[in-house]
């Protein structure tokens, strides 16, 4: 059994490590309640905008985003965050990309996220070209018009044939404590699942159809992305907020268990002490 000394000081470190855990916590709810209320604004208006263009879309055979090709070169977008603390968040990402690579060819990743980058910096699959220096840190300014710049970056590939299919990595957040992995296809635009319901769907188009399919398709890829960004945002809150919720609760019980361990200890000390002491007094009477 280890001494008094030794349990105080583990009793002060999980003390102080269970403040830190607390305090990471409250800061991730904050955060995530920010972050939650961004992403239920966005999502119905990026899914009604998906659906609209997957239908608009899918009669037009000379949209540049819609053409199908032969898949011969994959992108694929992994959304992480760029700190951890936060179970295993990225973990499922890294996981989903694994299967993609074992499905598909010529798999190249783009970072948007540390943990990410870090996995694949040093891999024959990380790919920055064409998007700066450090994409990965979109999360320390996340606005549309940065998204923006990337999702430009990502369709002039798809459309100059550099890769046939785009793939987005993320995680959906459904709730605090749940993350859902996404494996959502980006590039090409994708047509309906209910063809036969969305068919009958009647738009009146002005100005003309192939105007409107100019500009309303690169922006719902824009949105799309964003969309994404944001969801792995709030994903990211809720988890770490819930990692360090089982972390305090953990050292919490460390705590109890080791104050029992050091009362067993006391208690087995000064017993000790009194038999020694009994046995001196008998020794001195003898």
């Amino acid at each position: 059994m280890a001494n008094l000394k030794e349990i105080r000081m583990r009793i002060v470190s999980v003390n102080s490590t269970m403040q830190i855990t607390s305090a990471m916590k409250m800061v991730s709810a904050a955060k995530l309640r920010r972050a939650q209320d961004a992403i239920t604004k966005m999502r119905p208006y990026a899914q009604k905008l998906q659906e609209i263009l997957s239908n608009v879309s899918s009669s037009e055979s000379n949209s540049t985003y819609s053409q199908q090709r032969d898949v011969k070169n994959t992108l694929v977008v992994a959304i992480t965050s760029n700190r951890g603390l936060c179970g295993g968040f990225n973990n499922n990402v890294i996981k989903e990309i694994r299967n993609i690579v074992k499905t598909n060819q010529n798999v190249h990743v783009l970072s948007l996220g540390k943990k990410a980058f870090d996995n694949y910096k040093k891999t024959t699959m990380h790919t920055f070209e064409g998007f700066g220096d450090t994409p990965y840190d979109i999360f320390d300014k996340l606005t549309f018009s940065n998204v923006s710049a990337i999702a430009n970056t990502i369709m002039d590939q798809f459309a100059s044939g550099k890769y046939d299919k785009v793939i987005l990595v993320y995680n959906r957040f459904k709730n605090a404590a749940v993350q859902i992995i996404e494996n959502e296809q980006f590039l090409p635009v994708l047509p309906p699942v209910n063809a036969e319901a969305q068919s009958s769907v009647d738009y009146i188009y002005e100005p003309e159809k192939t105007q409107i399919l100019e500009e309303l398709i690169p922006r719902t890829l824009k949105v799309q992305l964003f969309k994404a960004l944001l969801d792995s945002n709030a994903a990211e809150h809720g988890a770490r907020m819930t990692s360090m919720h089982k972390a305090t609760d953990n050292a919490g019980e460390m705590v109890k268990e080791l104050k029992l361990t050091y009362n067993k200890a006391r208690q087995a000390s000064i017993t000790g002490e009194i038999l020694e002491i009994v046995a001196g007094a008998e020794a001195l009477n003898g």
